[in-house]
């Protein structure tokens, strides 16, 4: 791979970093890029997860002492996320590039989906806040987070909305509660599938190092940037840019 393509990798990793820091979506951008230099489209997906976990793995370490008012909670729904992160890179790496390719327009429209009605499910979610009486349900809700874990080890756009969602639908807590929730299953939803993928040999590597380099860097310019950019000018910029990136890899089908 040529410095050109691997300089474009690494730009568009910045920019992810920016990105989630901000609003979200970061995969919306880098994932087309990464096809767009030459990787396959499972291949860019399993490089991505890869390449995107250091910045992860940085975010959660900063919030360490939050994750400790939560610790009785995660004991029992992180085993969930964790077998349902293994279970969805499983379901990838046993998809078949031409189904994979099919999928992809789908994959990534829906994301653009959950990154517009971000703000609405947001304000469901606080307006669900008081009036959930079954927050005992714990098979439903491990099942729940299960299966958004499963979507986020197959492709991972979006999934912060989507587990959310899940908390804000099946437990009575405050928002930072369900927060701090979302952001440490998330985090071990993609680091799972990303130590799954490491010894896969679908993992490009060179991309990855260059791309979790870039992350990090995106990540801290973002830190700085979130009081000076609105999330909701981003947010919409990368709808529509997704919408556009999704309408490109379907017309591609044949």
């Amino acid at each position: 791979m040529s410095f050109l393509f691997l300089f474009f990798a690494f730009l568009a990793a910045v920019a992810a970093g920016v990105i989630n820091a901000i609003a979200g979506g970061g995969t919306l951008i880098t994932f087309p890029v990464l096809t767009a230099i030459g990787l396959s489209p499972v291949v860019a997906n399993v490089t991505n997860t890869v390449a995107l976990c250091p910045g992860l793995l940085s975010g959660a370490f900063a919030q360490r002492k939050d994750f400790q008012a939560q610790k009785q909670r995660l004991w029992k729904i992180l085993p969930a996320g964790i077998l349902g992160g293994i279970a969805g890179g499983l379901l990838l790496l046993n998809t078949t590039e031409r189904s994979f390719n099919i999928a992809v327009p789908f994959l990534i429209f829906g994301a653009t989906i959950l990154l517009g009605i971000q703000v609405p499910l947001r304000n469901w979610v606080i307006s669900r806040i008081g009036k959930i009486h079954h927050t005992k349900n714990s098979f439903g809700l491990l099942a729940l987070i299960f299966a958004a874990a499963i979507y986020g080890g197959y492709f991972g756009a979006g999934l912060g909305i989507i587990l959310m969602a899940v908390l804000g639908l099946m437990l009575d807590d405050s928002l930072t509660s369900l927060n701090i929730l979302k952001q440490a299953i998330s985090f071990c939803i993609n680091l799972s599938a990303a130590i799954y993928f490491s010894f896969s040999g679908k993992v490009d590597w060179l991309v990855a190092v260059i791309m979790a380099v870039g992350a990090i860097t995106g990540g801290a310019i973002g830190g700085k940037l979130a009081g000076k950019i609105k999330p909701e000018v981003l947010r919409w910029i990368i709808v529509f840019t997704g919408t556009v990136v999704a309408f490109i890899f379907w017309s591609r089908l044949k």
